[in-house]
């Protein structure tokens, strides 16, 4: 099946529980298969089944709609400009992955889904933009945001333990 470990780490992320995690990627096979003839042909079949997953995940939750906004209050007007390393891929290399992973699950979804599928399944931003229907100057500033909110958790998580 193409792409299942790396649908299943996404849907790990999102979920936070793995047993979710492998019901949610079976849903999103079972949808792509019975939905294969709404795919077309020479379109990106990543953006596509990542989307599918997204999808099912946000309708599993109660509240959570695809076309959910980030409260403008978590918005901020700076864009910071693409890099090949950021401090966020730095520190996810050489940072206890624990804390990481506890900042990550404290970020609000949309936050941690444009992050994720950025950094973790390095995805284009075109790629970003078809699977969460948001338009890519959206991606844009969703990832810079969510790279200080992650940096802003990561400093005060490390505070607190001293």
């Amino acid at each position: 099946m193409p792409h299942f470990e790396r649908l299943y780490n996404f849907a790990c992320w999102l979920t936070q529980d793995r047993h979710e995690a492998e019901d949610l990627v079976q849903e999103t096979y079972a949808k792509a298969l019975k939905g294969f003839s709404s795919f077309q042909p020479g379109t990106n079949f990543r953006a596509w089944i990542y989307k599918i997953l997204r999808n099912t995940f946000l309708t599993s939750r109660t509240g959570l709609k695809a076309t959910s906004n980030v409260p403008l209050d978590l918005e901020g007007d700076d864009v910071l400009p693409p890099a090949k390393e950021t401090p966020e891929s730095i520190l996810l290399q050489r940072s206890d992955s624990q804390l990481v992973q506890q900042a990550l699950e404290r970020l609000p979804v949309a936050y941690r889904e444009v992050l994720l599928l950025c950094e973790v399944e390095e995805m284009s931003y075109q790629e970003i933009s078809t699977t969460l229907a948001i338009p890519m100057g959206t991606v844009m500033s969703r990832l810079s945001r969510a790279r200080r909110a992650l940096r802003t958790l990561v400093q005060e998580m490390q505070g607190s333990r001293g």
